[in-house]
């Protein structure tokens, strides 16, 4: 059976958002997404040749102290074998999360799985893709993530939680260098939300330096 994957870099750091933050993990990015959002800071995880199987990963991951495995991307569900490496790693007891846009079914993911699904926001030029049956399909362990880079962002993403109500941990989180956490945070408090904002710690210790 083939299980390759087209893998841009797999690495150990701390977790930088969501509920793991701070947490040694190895993150697996899977190259590839059909997305081009104006906010994105892995683009160079768009093309690349590189594959491997997934023994091959599983054995990369096995060198690192740690049971926290972070599968992000691009987009990683845009590759099929995707769920095959899921699998595995969940069959080996790791603790897995999983980084996905809101454009792709989430049905067939692992239920093992942390979910971490990113719905895209207006100023990201991308709000057309988003899969808004997804939500529902969230869990208590999942959680659902919005980028905020602007008040209207902000406004929209207040009225999509009415809209779309979930049981999943809901984070919002600045874009990097467009509105300052401060601002978000006044937002969020002013408007009384049940939802937890989030920083990019990586992005506060190293900056845009990638695979740190």
């Amino acid at each position: 059976m083939n299980t390759d994957l087209n893998i841009t870099e797999i690495f150990y750091s701390l977790q930088g958002e969501a509920r793991e933050v701070g947490l040694p993990s190895v993150f697996i990015r899977l190259t590839g997404c059909p997305l081009r959002c104006s906010y994105c800071d892995t683009e160079y995880a768009f093309k690349g040749n590189n594959l491997m199987g997934v023994d091959a990963v599983m054995a990369k991951v096995g060198q690192y102290n740690t049971r926290y495995v972070c599968v992000t991307g691009g987009e990683p569900l845009a590759q099929i074998n995707c769920h095959i490496l899921l699998d595995t790693l969940i069959k080996d007891n790791y603790h897995v999360s999983l980084e996905t846009s809101g454009s792709i079914d989430i049905s067939e993911v692992n239920p093992g799985v942390s979910i971490v699904m990113d719905i895209k926001t207006p100023s990201s030029n991308e709000e057309s893709q988003n899969l808004y049956s997804n939500i529902e399909k969230l869990q208590e362990k999942d959680q659902l993530k919005f980028v905020i880079g602007s008040r209207h962002d902000f406004n929209w993403s207040v009225d999509t939680l009415k809209q779309y109500p979930t049981q999943a941990g809901v984070l919002f989180s600045p874009v990097f260098d467009q509105i300052t956490p401060t601002q978000l945070a006044d937002w969020i408090i002013d408007a009384q939300l049940n939802v937890r904002m989030q920083v990019q710690m990586h992005k506060l210790l190293w900056g845009d330096e990638k695979g740190k």
